[in-house]
């Protein structure tokens, strides 16, 4: 599927109403309700199924909505309590943990993965050439040259984090760390989440998460797993797209099973709402402070891990989507942990528009959110439907543009 519609039938529907005339904090109500009626237009031709969507400037909410369904199959309309399964957002929860660590002197961007994982080397010493020199700054930046796999183990056993990393450990390395950006979207998250289990001594990666930054935040809907007390809001994972592509409507939809009860998966096991999304986001956004005004992550961490690290390396994976669809190559504009938005116009999660310094996350075919340092703007959009992940780049290209043209 594409984000070409075919020619559309007479509209014979009543005319909309008018779009809202004046400026909430300092953004268009008229552009705000173009942003709307994009995404509702986007469901009505069938490219995803529902939204919800935040949007806040200098920290005041401007649009707070749900649209469409979030379960199509059972007639369920979109609601703004709905919990999403978010995939690689996830890794966003995971590099906040890491600063975390980093803040209080557990880790630093040099640690090596072998410092604190000594079995990373693993067994056959043939397959460890290269494996002693892995920092966590090499897994941040996706830089760690690790074997580019989707996962580490079959589907159904994903959930048991020292299962993982222990199949992770016997891997070789397919590059020299730091001489190529290659995305990875499972093992270098699942090795960093088992670092800060360890150096915080805790026995499961979601002790030290929900201690360290989900309480801390008040993220009272967010969890790694699927714990019982939010199952009855859960989206389901539909994809709206065939077996194609890096990602296939199989390998998405699977995922329902996976994360699932008490799943430890810190790449993309965790479940949330735009709600409390919405709170991680707004604490970046403050350098750090959480909504009473105490620190979470310091300011110097932040401002460290929101700069490009990888220079003009394209990001590997997106570069041959990028290719194959005959689009441009811009440079992964990965930092340390953040995509950025950069400088340039290749097709962007972030859009054309978004400040340079913009940075946030995305997760497969659905998810995104992204904070703009410079307007001072936090956008959330969790999607039900899920894209095949070029049109996922197209689709959020045109919203965050739509989002940040609201800006007066």
């Amino acid at each position: 599927m594409t984000l070409t519609a075919p020619p559309a039938a007479p509209d014979r529907t009543p005319p909309a109403s008018p779009a809202p005339r004046g400026t909430t904090s300092g953004m268009s109500n008229r552009q705000l309700h173009r942003l709307t009626s994009a995404i509702e237009a986007d469901i009505e031709r069938g490219l995803y199924h529902g939204a919800v969507v935040k949007i806040a400037r200098h920290g005041e909410v401007v649009l707070d909505t749900a649209l469409g369904s979030t379960d199509v199959t059972a007639g369920r309309h979109a609601s703004r309590s709905d919990v999403f399964r978010v995939l690689s957002v996830s890794k966003a929860l995971t590099n906040t943990l890491v600063y975390n660590a980093i803040d209080r002197g557990l880790l630093s961007f040099n640690t090596r993965v072998v410092d604190v994982i000594p079995e990373f080397l693993g067994h056959d010493r043939f397959l460890a050439a290269n494996k002693e020199r892995v920092t966590l700054g090499h897994l941040l930046t996706h830089r760690a040259g690790m074997v580019v796999t989707p996962e580490p183990l079959p589907y159904r056993r994903l959930g048991d984090l020292s299962d993982v990393v222990a199949a992770i450990c016997e891997l070789p390395l397919a590059a020299v760390p730091g001489s190529v950006v290659n995305y990875s979207p499972a093992l270098n998250h699942a090795l960093m989440g088992e670092m800060c289990r360890r150096v915080n001594g805790d026995a499961r990666f979601s002790d030290s998460m929900q201690r360290e930054v989900l309480d801390p935040l008040g993220m009272t809907d967010t969890a790694f797993g699927l714990p019982e007390r939010l199952a009855s809001r859960i989206v389901p994972i539909r994809a709206v797209f065939g077996e194609e592509g890096w990602l296939t409507a199989s390998d998405l939809e699977i995922l329902n099973e996976v994360i699932d009860g008490d799943a430890e998966m810190p790449w993309v096991g965790s479940v949330t709402t735009a709600h409390d999304l919405f709170l991680l986001a707004e604490m970046y956004r403050r350098n750090g402070l959480d909504e009473s005004g105490e620190p979470l992550l310091s300011r110097a961490v932040i401002d460290k891990v929101t700069r490009v690290q990888t220079g003009d390396e394209p990001n590997d994976l997106y570069r041959r989507i990028a290719e194959a669809r005959g689009w441009e190559v811009g440079p992964g504009n990965l930092g340390f942990g953040f995509a950025l938005s950069g400088t340039g116009v290749a097709p962007s999660f972030f859009g054309t528009m978004t400040s340079p310094r913009t940075f946030g996350n995305y997760g497969a075919g659905s998810t995104l959110f992204w904070v703009d340092p410079e307007n001072d703007v936090t956008f959330v959009c969790l999607t039900a439907g899920a894209m095949e992940e070029g049109d996922n780049v197209l689709r959020f290209q045109r919203l965050s543009d739509l989002a940040i043209s609201a800006v007066v």
